[in-house]
């Protein structure tokens, strides 16, 4: 069962997401923080007794917008270390998908928080403190999450992994394979939160790419564009630097 660490300034909102949290059967216990500073206090007491210790923690929750340090600050902070916690962002801002899926962040869930996208951040997280913590043996092949599509009365099940790139259509969103593409009713924004730490990236307000599936990037008289496979997408002015800056650093590490 997990040990958990929520950090929020809003008392209303940090209240709210320690009960969801309490409530899950796979929560052992979950405490708060009101600031990155007493968040930073805190998991330094659990850093000082390992992983074993009775001050240990699993997962940190973190809010994004805070007083002085941000939570993006306190993850670069996390990032130094030997065997931190693991992070999840919750916050009401879309815009730090980027900055979350490079700091390593299991799961970005999104104001106001729902019970059942919560549950699932709390699921990825079981699932990696229980893979991490199995003993050493034959690796069980991963299972890849899988979206359910209706074709003529059947349904069938997409991979995400065969995901290069989806658009948006509304409160739909069409997926693209390398083998055609299927129409499904889920804002892009959602699949944008639930699959940021599975590498998918915004680049434009109709567009979610799969960062590893980008083969190029072009500028071009000011316009930005990425080649995915036969296909070129335009990037917003918006997204434009920090999707620059993220294939650079992925290239280089």
């Amino acid at each position: 069962m997990l040990r958990v660490l929520a950090v929020d300034d809003e008392e209303p909102a940090l209240g709210e997401l320690l009960y969801l949290l309490r409530a899950d059967p796979r929560v052992r216990s979950a405490e708060g923080a009101g600031d990155a500073t007493a968040a930073l206090r805190r998991i330094g007491r659990a850093l000082e007794t390992g992983p074993d210790g009775d001050d240990a923690v699993d997962v940190v929750f973190l809010d994004i917008h805070m007083p002085g340090l941000t939570g993006l600050d306190v993850a670069r902070l996390l990032a130094g270390f030997a065997r931190p916690p693991l992070v999840v962002f919750v916050t009401a801002h879309e815009g730090f998908a980027l900055q979350a899926f490079d700091l390593k962040a299991v799961d970005y869930v999104l104001k106001p928080v729902r019970r059942e996208r919560l549950a699932e951040a709390v699921r990825r997280v079981h699932d990696l403190v229980h893979a991490t913590a199995a003993p050493a043996g034959p690796a069980a092949p991963a299972v890849a999450e899988q979206v359910p599509v209706e074709l003529g009365g059947i349904t069938r099940f997409v991979s995400v992994d065969d995901i290069v790139y989806v658009e948006a259509h509304g409160d739909y969103a069409r997926l693209h394979t390398d083998h055609g593409s299927h129409l499904v009713r889920i804002p892009l924004s959602t699949l944008e939160e639930r699959w940021a730490a599975r590498g998918f990236v915004r680049i434009h307000r109709s567009h979610l790419v799969a960062l590893a599936r980008i083969d190029e990037l072009r500028l071009d008289g000011g316009a930005t564009s990425v080649r995915v496979g036969d296909t070129d997408l335009a990037v917003s002015r918006r997204h434009a630097r920090p999707l620059r800056d993220l294939l650079m650093r992925r290239a280089g590490g």
